[in-house]
């Protein structure tokens, strides 16, 4: 019966499970004992603790730092030195018109500066290169945060969902629990049957089964939001939000009117990036042919402690250098032409996104459309249901229903529930896909 909810809190713990299993465990001190969460806090607590979401924004941090290391490279760099040379008394020997000189080879320091700074098309490029590649980091920063949202919500929604059904099957439980008493009181008396409180005790043990089954899920599921929210097992988590609040038709009026601007979403955003970046990688490519201006300046001064030593390095130096690309047997060329290549490849996955996304949208709209109808319906089934066991139960106490009307009435109140259910999570999964497709 509970397949759906199955499915909808493993999906969820599967999403944050792995990027918690190689994590450090936090202090005593920074583990709550209890937590009290309507869904906005759950959501908002996530999105705080989870170290998945931590990475992301540093890796936005570490894209900034690459970006600043691109453009450092085109500014002026300065390097110092200096250098001491010791000769161990040796000296040097000339033959100048026939004589021997004998040169003394004195210790010597030599402080040196050099200053330069160079510049090309390439790195301009590159710089612009870096900005795309920030704006894709927030981006999956900012998806990744959608993602937990979404996940936070149809784990918490599966939570209230189950407690709601256990509560009406455990208000079922005490009806039917109150004839079995009602009939054995009967059959002790002699009024009644022994067949009629054995069925009724049927009915009793069913209705047990399905509670505890429930409650079992309720644990399941708490667990999963507690992965989620990144806490431990031992905290104790109280949802302080409910159903009807979260259920309402207004949020769901308002998604369904709410215009689609295909610049909001994410993917579009990912993949127009893409482009974008492909298209500056032709440029880069292009600039291969462009020349690299360097200017240098060197600064070199030599003390020598003793006699003798000959100054032969000009202390000032400016060098000016400009190189062409001359010859590369086609190799600019070819990578020209891939960076086309790919460029293109990349409006046509733009374009197709397109298309696509104006599908999905009306898709979208179409499934929480009938996904709310259907947990109307349902949730009119389940009061009518529910009034159609009351009413069985009280005839039953008073001899005007027989024991397979009160059986059909409480299978068709625990498959009322059971669909209720389903219909529950199902509109709260379309509408947090439609949520997240519009980057509410």
């Amino acid at each position: 019966m509970m397949a759906l909810v199955m499915s909808v809190t493993m999906m969820a713990e599967d999403r944050v499970l792995a990027a918690a299993k190689d994590q450090k465990p936090r202090s005593q001190e920074e583990i709550p004992a209890s937590l009290s969460l309507s869904l906005s806090e759950a959501q908002d607590y996530a999105v705080k603790q989870n170290r998945t979401l931590k990475n992301a924004s540093l890796a936005v941090q570490e894209a900034y730092a690459q970006r600043w290391q691109t453009i450092a490279a085109m500014l002026p760099q300065a390097d110092g030195s200096y250098t001491y040379s010791n000769y161990c008394g040796y000296t040097a020997e000339m033959t100048m018109m026939g004589n021997k000189i004998n040169i003394n080879m004195p210790n010597v320091g030599a402080l040196g500066v050099t200053a330069s700074i160079g510049i090309n098309g390439q790195g301009v490029v590159g710089a612009l290169l870096n900005n795309i590649a920030i704006d894709m980091k927030k981006i999956a920063l900012e998806k990744s945060e959608d993602e937990l949202r979404s996940s936070i919500m149809s784990s918490y929604v599966s939570v209230l969902a189950l407690q709601s059904i256990t509560n009406l099957l455990d208000s079922s439980l005490n009806n039917i629990q109150n004839l079995e008493r009602i009939t054995q009181n009967a059959v002790n008396a002699g009024a009644a049957e022994q067949t009629s409180a054995d069925q009724i005790r049927v009915r009793v043990n069913t209705l047990k089964n399905n509670i505890n089954t429930q409650k079992r899920n309720i644990e399941l599921a708490t667990n999963s939001l507690k992965v989620l929210l990144d806490v431990p097992v031992e905290t104790e988590l109280t949802l302080t939000d409910n159903i009807d609040h979260i259920l309402s038709p207004e949020r769901v009026l308002t998604l369904l009117a709410t215009d689609f601007d295909i610049r909001n979403n994410l993917n579009y955003q990912q993949v127009a990036k893409s482009a974008e970046l492909a298209k500056r990688n032709v440029h880069m490519a292009s600039w291969a042919y462009g020349p690299t201006i360097s200017l240098a300046y060197n600064y070199s001064n030599q003390q020598y402690y003793g006699e003798g030593g000959m100054r032969m390095t000009p202390p000032n130096t400016v060098q000016v250098r400009v190189a062409m690309p001359l010859w590369s047997s086609g190799k600019r060329a070819a990578g020209v032409i891939e960076k086309k290549i790919a460029y293109e490849e990349a409006k046509n996955t733009l374009s197709e996104m397109t298309d696509n996304l104006a599908i999905q949208y009306r898709q979208l709209c179409f499934n929480l459309t009938n996904a709310y109808e259907t947990y109307i319906n349902e949730k009119d089934n389940i009061e009518v249901s529910q009034r159609v066991f009351n009413s069985a139960t009280e005839k039953f106490k008073w001899g005007a229903a027989s024991n397979l009307e009160l059986t059909n009435a409480s299978n068709d109140l625990i498959n009322a529930q059971s669909t209720y259910v389903n219909a529950m999570l199902t509109l709260i999964n379309a509408q947090a896909d439609l949520e997240e497709f519009l980057n509410k």
